[in-house]
C-alpha cells in the first residue's frame, strides 16, 4: 500500500493509522471564541463510515490471532449500528459470517445498510442502546447465539474487549498529537462503549497529564443512537472514571439542532452524536476562552435522516412536487 498515492491492494488498507490518519478541520464561524483553536476529527471518513472502523478492526484481528475465525465460525455482536456496520463490512471482504442483533429504535438507514453489507440481522424491542437485564435483549440474545451455536458464532463484546481500548490507544490518540503538534489542551467526545475516551485519554495523559478531557453526555430519555449518560454505563467494563476530567450534560435535542447548525454554518454534515459533543465544547470554550480543542465527530448524518427529520419536521418542506 502507498499512502501518498492513495492506492490499495483492498479496502482493510485503508483503515486510520498514524501514517493514514483521519482528518482534523478547523471549526470556525460557529467557534464563540478566536483564541481557542478546535478541530473536528472527522471520524467518518474512516472506510466503513465512523469511528467504531478503529475497534472493529482490533476486534477482528484478534480474533484471527486466536483462532476464533473460520469460514464455517463468524462474528455475532450486539449493536447500536455502527460497530455492526464496520464489522459487517469487514467480514464480507475477509470471507467471513455476520450477525448483528439490534435494538429496535436503532434508525432504519442503519438497518438497512447492516443488511446492505450482508449482515445477519435480529431486530429486538431493547432500548436506543444495548442494555442488561432486559430479557431477551439484544446483549442477551447475542450472547446466546455464541453460547448455544458456538460452532457458528463467537461473540468479540465490544463493550468489555480490551481491544477496544487499544484500538484508540494505538490510533486515534496518537494521531491527534501528532495532528496537534502536542499542543493540545482539551478532548471533547462522548460516552458509549467507552473505548474512545479510554484509549484516547490513556495515550494523551501520558504525553501531558494536563489535557483535559470532556466527555459530553445526552440527558436523560435521549434518542442519540450510539451514545450513553452514566446511568447507563453499566453495560461496559471499559467505563474508567479516573481518566475523564469532566463530564456535561447537554440536553439531548440540541444533538439535532447543532448537527444542523455545523450543516448549515461549516458545511460539516455531521451526525446528531457529534452535534451533541460540538455542544458541550462550545459551552467550555466559552469558559475556558483559551487553549487548543479537538472535538471527535463519529460519524456523518446520512444514517440518521429519519431522526432528523422526526426532530425537525421542517426538513420535509420542499421534497414534494408542486
Amino acid at each position: 500500500m502507498n499512502h501518498a498515492t492513495r492506492v490499495y491492494e483492498d479496502i482493510l488498507q485503508t483503515l486510520p493509522s498514524l501514517d493514514n490518519p483521519t482528518p482534523m478541520v478547523r471549526i470556525n464561524r460557529l467557534n464563540p471564541c478566536p483564541d481557542f483553536l478546535l478541530y473536528a476529527k472527522l471520524e467518518w471518513l474512516n472506510p466503513f463510515g465512523s469511528i467504531k472502523d478503529r475497534a472493529a478492526a482490533y476486534l477482528i484481528r484478534d480474533l484471527e490471532q486466536h483462532g476464533g475465525l473460520s469460514a464455517r465460525r463468524g462474528i455475532v455482536e450486539p449493536t447500536s449500528g455502527n460497530t455492526g456496520i464496520s464489522l459487517a463490512a469487514m467480514c464480507a471482504a475477509l470471507g467471513y459470517r455476520m450477525r448483528a442483533v439490534v435494538p429496535n429504535r436503532v434508525p432504519l438507514e442503519k438497518k438497512v445498510l447492516l443488511r446492505i453489507a450482508g449482515a445477519e440481522l435480529d431486530v429486538v424491542n431493547d432500548d436506543v442502546c444495548p442494555s442488561p437485564g432486559m430479557g431477551e435483549g439484544s446483549i442477551n440474545l447475542a450472547k446466546t447465539y455464541a453460547r448455544a451455536q458456538a460452532d457458528k458464532y463467537v461473540m468479540p463484546n465490544q463493550y468489555e474487549n480490551e481491544e477496544n481500548v487499544r484500538a484508540h490507544y494505538e490510533t486515534t490518540g496518537p494521531e491527534i498529537w501528532r495532528q496537534t503538534e502536542g499542543r493540545l489542551t482539551h478532548l471533547f467526545l462522548s460516552l458509549g462503549t467507552c473505548g474512545t475516551v479510554t484509549g484516547c485519554s490513556r495515550f494523551l495523559k501520558a504525553r501531558n497529564p494536563d489535557v483535559r478531557v470532556i466527555a459530553v453526555q445526552p440527558s436523560e430519555g435521549h434518542d442519540v443512537p450510539g451514545l450513553r449518560n452514566v446511568s447507563q454505563l453499566d453495560v461496559s467494563k471499559l467505563y474508567d472514571p479516573s481518566i475523564i476530567d469532566e463530564i456535561l450534560e447537554v440536553d439531548y435535542e440540541l444533538a439535532y439542532g447543532r448537527a444542523l447548525d455545523l450543516a448549515r454554518t461549516e458545511g460539516l454534515l455531521a451526525g446528531p452524536s457529534s452535534g451533541l459533543i460540538f455542544e458541550g465544547a462550545r459551552r467550555v470554550i466559552e469558559r475556558d476562552r483559551v487553549g487548543v480543542g479537538v472535538v471527535i465527530f463519529p460519524d456523518n448524518v446520512f444514517k440518521y435522516v429519519s431522526n432528523m427529520v422526526k426532530h425537525s419536521p421542517q426538513l420535509t418542506e420542499g421534497t414534494q412536487p408542486r
